[in-house]
């Protein structure tokens, strides 16, 4: 019997020494909140890392979504470790890229001028959320 998969796991990133991670971090929140909140869940890496089971045990049955913040891809790295690899791996600098657009200079506390970065980054996710769940 198959089971229908109706949530996705969002693993953000938890660096927050770049501003990439801060946006990685508003960006699924983002999701959850405003743009698929009844497809999306929220899996808190440094919670993961430590062996919160309730994670490991959600990234096992169901897909994920990592987001990093840069390349060092801890998101992504920490899921396929102790729970298998990400349905999807996004990383922030490359859709920034993508879509010609630059990071904060900040590492908090964005303006207005930095909200395009933060949208560009939640509708990726949007768009892997949908992607995942029509091809799951």
């Amino acid at each position: 019997m198959d089971i229908q998969v109706t949530k996705i796991g969002m693993v953000s990133c938890s660096g927050e020494e770049l501003p990439e991670g801060t946006i990685s971090r508003i960006a699924c929140r983002k999701v959850l909140t405003d743009l698929k909140p009844n497809e999306t869940v929220t899996i808190c890496l440094p919670l993961f890392i430590a062996g919160g089971e309730e994670e490991r045990k959600f990234a096992k049955k169901y897909p994920t979504i990592t987001v990093d913040g840069c390349e060092k891809l801890c998101a992504a790295k920490s899921t396929e470790m102790f729970s298998g690899k990400p349905s999807k791996s996004l990383v922030v600098p490359d859709i920034l890229k993508k879509h010609n657009l630059s990071a904060p200079k900040k590492l908090r506390h964005f303006g207005d001028e930095d909200q395009a970065a933060i949208q560009a980054v939640a509708d990726e996710i949007a768009k892997s959320v949908k992607e995942v769940l029509e091809n799951d």
